[in-house]
């Protein structure tokens, strides 16, 4: 399915950062018309396509549905929604008739999305399905701002009929096509009052050190973005993109309604999470950026399989990743590897490692980026071994995605790369990343003090603390209010350590600690996945994750692999002791964000007394906790969890 691409003319790229979002989709339909698809998405088993005209007839029909509906000019609007082309036309849509959108994840609980629509007064909601729906009813007379809620997804939802509150989004479509054969003309003009300044949309930061913010990014930031993508990257008209993070996610918005509206790419929307793999087959996607969270999980899924391959197969595969690592090695180092191994690299490609690729939907990929959280340079190095394009990248939400990536021929392990053309980026005295690009986003909304405290004289203050190697290539230490010192006074950051910790097979989550701390201790969740396999193999009974993680077998295996990460760690910051979590780390119970990261002062307030038991000399600890369960009661767990030394 895949396309030649093509590249838009240099006038027209020179025009798209003077539009909006949805002008910009109004001069794409003019160009392209039904004569390039735009949107594809699978239902059914079956690929379903917009070409550019259709993708604006959809935008503009939910557009005037709900300008007809009541939506004034800056007014906000709410989208609860998954990858589905109805997030875009609800979105774009909203923001050609001058209002500002907000999505917010599906998995979020009914107090978090209440109270994200209550902060920004939202006057409409388009939700995914019942359930999201059923989430809004519960709390109606928390949101009195709110006029309609727009559900997707019909099924379920026949007997809601006669609520006066409810609308389908197959009923605003059609309220907006009877809207403009009364008012012809009015679609064209709401839009072309749209300045490229202005607000396009907020998206949520994570929230990791306590309320998330509220970023306000300019259709600017977006085209800005986009031009600066375009140019860099081999990416043009008919180039597939696979939108698979949550639209909740700057990432997703970066491409979705930045890059892939202007660079004229299709827009791919998988049949489900499960079938990303297939449809990656199909598709054939060249390029890719997603969380860490599934390169990590995607690396164990393979060296899983390997491990229970055959005999022949398990070794030839160790043999072809040693040559594929040996080939790394000199791509890092910037030489050039002798012909010998490049015959042999070749050969491992050809025999073990496409097929493997396309096995896993991997093979069309030319360029793979990984941002948000920190990953392992050892996954990056397995990746690269067997032949995907694997780099790391860097990127915020205040940056309206990601600025910093890493040349094709000077890929560096621990880097995060050079920024994009246009962008500055620097170092403060006190190791501060700093960026000065018209990226940057507007200000945190209704938060003028957050928004004053994140600019020095014009530069976006990310946070983080890094620097420069000699080749100028970034590298990030990690949050510099996360940077720790032990009693002796060694700094070092979490997630260095947390990000090798997790290459393991077995190791799903890890959250270290040590400040003012004689040594470092860690909070461990197993991969049940792999874990339960490895259990059973051995014939190990098991019934739930809590009797699983505190079972003597699996507290020794989880203490070897510790033992392998701490032999990749300077002295400092060697693991002294750890205790295996008697449940998973989750959202719902605010120990992590709603992208997955650790909400680090959080689960230390929380597990306290686990913390302080690895400091104390204790061996055994008795403890209760709470589950917070999907539909909101909350469970007890009693249990006893034991204090691992690491020797």
């Amino acid at each position: 399915m895949a396309q030649k691409i093509r590249k838009h003319s240099h006038e027209f790229m020179e025009e798209i950062e003077r539009c909006t979002l949805p002008q910009l989709l109004a001069r794409q339909s003019q160009t392209l018309g039904d004569n390039e698809v735009a949107i594809r998405e699978k239902a059914y088993g079956i690929w379903q396509t917009y070409t550019w005209k259709n993708y604006y007839d959809y935008v503009k029909y939910t557009s005037l549905g709900m300008v007809s509906l009541g939506l004034k000019r800056n007014d906000n609007v709410g989208i609860i929604m998954d990858n589905h082309p109805e997030w875009l036309f609800s979105e774009i849509g909203a923001q050609a008739a001058g209002a500002v959108s907000l999505n917010l994840f599906t998995s979020a609980v009914t107090s978090e999305l209440v109270g994200a629509l209550s902060r920004i007064h939202a006057s409409f909601v388009i939700a995914q399905d019942q359930e999201q729906v059923d989430k809004l009813i519960e709390r109606r007379e928390d949101l009195p701002h709110l006029i309609k809620i727009i559900y997707v997804d019909p099924t379920g939802m026949r007997t809601y009929r006669d609520n006066p509150w409810l609308l389908s989004f197959a009923e605003l479509l059609d309220i907006g096509r009877k809207y403009e054969a009364g008012k012809p003309g009015l679609f064209e003009s709401e839009l072309e009052k749209g300045n490229p300044g202005d607000t396009a949309l907020m998206i949520m930061t994570s929230g990791t050190t306590g309320i998330a913010k509220l970023a306000m990014l300019s259709h600017r930031s977006f085209t800005s973005m986009a031009e600066k993508w375009l140019a860099t990257e081999p990416i043009g008209i008919g180039s597939n993109w696979m939108s698979m993070s949550p639209p909740a996610w700057i990432v997703d918005q970066m491409w979705g309604v930045g890059i892939t509206l202007a660079g004229g790419m299709v827009m791919n929307f998988p049949e489900t999470i499960d079938t990303i793999m297939e449809d990656f087959r199909e598709i054939g996607p060249s390029t890719i950026i997603t969380s860490s969270r599934f390169w990590e999980d995607l690396a164990s899924k393979i060296r899983v399989k390997m491990d229970d391959a055959g005999f022949i197969n398990r070794k030839l595969f160790a043999l072809a990743e040693k040559i594929g690592s040996a080939m790394t090695a000199c791509e890092a180092q910037r030489k050039s590897a002798p012909g010998y191994l490049k015959i042999l690299n070749y050969l491992a490609s050809l025999i073990i490692f496409r097929p493997l690729l396309d096995r896993v939907g991997c093979s069309g990929f030319v360029s793979a980026f990984t941002g948000g959280h920190p990953i392992s340079p050892d996954v990056i190095r397995f990746f690269r071994a067997v032949g995907v394009n694997l780099k790391q990248c860097y990127g915020l939400t205040e940056t309206c995605g990601i600025f910093q990536i890493q040349p094709d021929n000077e890929v560096k392990l621990e880097t995060v790369g050079k920024p994009l053309p246009g962008i500055e980026v620097k170092i403060s005295d006190d190791q501060e990343v700093m960026v000065l690009s018209d990226i940057a986003f507007a200000g945190y909304y209704n938060d003028y003090e957050a928004t004053e405290a994140a600019f020095n004289d014009g530069w976006l203050l990310t946070g983080d603390a890094g620097y420069f190697d000699d080749d100028g290539h970034l590298l990030i230490i990690g949050r510099k209010q996360d940077i720790i010192r032990d009693k002796k006074g060694n700094a070092f950051s979490p997630d260095f350590i947390e990000t090798r910790m997790k290459f393991s097979l077995f190791i799903k989550e890890a959250v270290t600690f040590g400040e003012a701390r004689p040594y470092i201790t860690a909070l461990v969740n197993i991969d049940m996945g792999n874990v339960g396999n490895w259990a059973e193999e051995r014939m190990i009974p098991y019934t739930t994750y809590t009797d699983l993680s505190q079972i003597s077998q699996v507290e020794e295996l989880i203490l070897a692999e510790i033992r392998e990460v701490n032999t990749q760690l300077p002295e400092p910051m060697k693991i002294r002791k750890f205790i295996l979590l008697y449940k998973l780390l989750d959202a719902d119970d605010e120990e992590l964000t709603r992208t997955g990261k650790v909400r680090r002062r959080f689960v230390y307030g929380l597990y306290l007394d686990l913390i302080e038991a690895m400091y104390t000399g204790k061996d055994r600890l008795k403890v209760e906790g709470k589950v917070r369960y999907r539909d909101g009661h909350v469970g007890m767990i009693q249990t006893t969890v034991n204090v691992i030394t690491v020797d």
